[in-house]
């Protein structure tokens, strides 16, 4: 398979989101999707993501929440695609690390502990080769989420973590989105993680209605729009 668009157009993010700045989003570029507990950054994730296998990119996920057959399964109950195009990392499996390819082609990779970032890391990159070895040559990478990894590790590894992956999708011309619990962490924990990130997509309940904004990319943070 090959991609029909070019490895080296900007990704589209505002599929999901009405958000101007999200239409020309530069191959590479990271985003944190931020907001209290129950604002929907994780189903605002799988659906960019989903957004994305339509439009026969590849999409690569982490999760630090619930199996990967479950992940695997939200994906297709939003999209039709092919199974090969999405790879998830389970970093809360029990056992030793493993991979294994699910009836219906995705990848699945296990990863005992959140904290296991190197493995994490080793995992993410085998899903990139593989995904590019089946033809696609762009991406989009989720991780749900980096409060998780927090209570099992310190600001220091995951902010070094995600400095790394965010080096690594740079080289493969992806886009990365992370989430994060804005409730849980003080502001400086906050402020400092957000220096991997060129951008953030931050989420709200205000007035009974869920709302959107964007900030970075050069511009003033867009104005609040209900999703």
């Amino acid at each position: 398979m090959t991609s029909k668009m070019s490895e080296h157009e900007a990704y589209d993010l505002s599929g999901p989101l009405d958000v101007d700045r999200l239409r020309t989003v530069p191959p590479g570029a990271s985003l944190l999707v931020s907001g209290p507990a129950m604002t929907g950054k994780t189903n605002l994730l799988q659906r960019i993501l989903a957004d994305g296998l339509v439009g026969d990119e590849a999409a690569i996920a982490v999760t630090t929440s619930g199996p990967a057959e479950g992940f695997v399964d939200d994906m297709h109950s939003r999209a039709e695609f092919e199974g090969r195009a999405l790879s998830v990392v389970d970093s809360r499996a029990e056992g030793s690390r493993e991979s294994q390819e699910l009836e219906n082609g995705s990848h699945v990779h296990r990863v005992s502990d959140p904290a296991d970032l190197t493995s994490i890391g080793v995992c993410i990159t085998e899903a990139l080769d593989r995904i590019s070895v089946g033809g696609y040559n762009r991406a989009r990478f989720g991780l749900t989420s980096l409060s998780t990894m927090l209570t099992y590790t310190d600001e220091k590894t995951v902010f070094k973590f995600c400095h790394v992956l965010s080096s690594r999708l740079e080289g493969a011309g992806s886009v990365g989105l992370f989430t994060i619990d804005e409730s849980a962490h003080d502001q400086q924990t906050l402020q400092v993680l957000k220096q991997n990130f060129e951008g953030q997509v931050q989420l709200r309940e205000h007035e009974g209605a869920r709302q959107v904004r964007v900030r970075g990319f050069g511009g003033d943070p867009s104005s609040w729009q209900t999703l």
